[in-house]
């Protein structure tokens, strides 16, 4: 199946295009730019250098991939790179801007919904299935795990982690990491229970519900220190419970928590 391109849009020589994709009117594809199957680009969308798509995503008017880092430091000369997997929806004004060191990239997986006017900075990683509300943005080496439901306004610090299956509220000030599972809102962010909405959806069973409800008396309620919360974690010997000490160990930033 060819493609389907517009006449009014701008597609560079070197660009390299799959089959089956729709490019509207004044859209722009630049040079070292490769795209899928089965892409639809609406009107006015632009693909900078270095951008990547994979199959089935759709960008809607004007939104941008591949735009260079918000980083005084950056030097354009640098070949860096944005990449989106499959099936992601980007809708009026999203920008995903390429990574700012040479040869990395900024990363989306499948299946994700970033809403109008969503800002995802240099050298990010996205999860599967993350969406992203109206004018929520994420700074720098942010990472979002899969199924992370972002609310509209939400402001992410650089090198913060938003955990799977969390839920950050609108207008969300987050300075440190987003616990998985759970609720985190307001100015700044505080843990505000289980995400049980998310969690339910996403099939989780009676019995992982009651265990992650004991986890979450455990890290807010029991009074033990961080490490002895840690171990009890992993001693529930439940693959969320687990999952969830992991992530705290690994944090670098600490991470956001409920109100004593």
């Amino acid at each position: 199946m060819s493609n389907t391109i517009h006449p009014t849009a701008v597609v560079a020589e070197g660009a390299r295009l799959g089959s089956g994709n729709r490019i509207g009117p004044f859209v722009v594809i630049e040079e070292d730019v490769e795209i899928g199957n089965g892409n639809t680009l609406y009107a006015g969308a632009v693909l900078r250098a270095g951008s990547r798509l994979g199959d089935g995503n759709r960008l809607h008017e004007h939104a941008v991939v591949g735009g260079e880092p918000q980083d005084l430091g950056f030097d354009p000369a640098l070949q860096t790179f944005a990449i989106l997997g499959n099936g992601n929806v980007l809708r009026e004004s999203v920008t995903v801007h390429r990574a700012s060191r040479e040869k990395m990239a900024t990363e989306l997986g499948d299946n994700n919904y970033l809403m109008a006017q969503a800002h995802i900075a240099h050298d990010c990683r996205l999860g599967n299935n993350v969406i992203l509300a109206p004018n929520a943005a994420i700074g720098g080496f942010v990472t979002v795990d899969d199924r992370a439901f972002i609310s509209g306004g939400v402001m992410i610090h650089q090198f913060a982690r938003v955990g799977r299956l969390a839920m950050l509220g609108g207008n969300t000030k987050l300075t440190q990491d987003a616990l998985p599972f759970m609720i985190t809102d307001g100015v700044p962010g505080e843990v505000r229970g289980l995400n049980l909405v998310g969690l339910k959806r996403a099939g989780f069973k009676l019995e992982e519900l009651r265990i992650l409800k004991q986890a979450y008396k455990l890290l807010f309620r029991s009074g033990l220190s961080l490490q002895e919360i840690i171990s009890q974690l992993r001693a529930l010997d439940s693959p969320p419970a687990s999952h969830l000490a992991e992530f705290i160990s690994d944090s670098r930033r600490s991470f956001h928590r409920a109100r004593e």
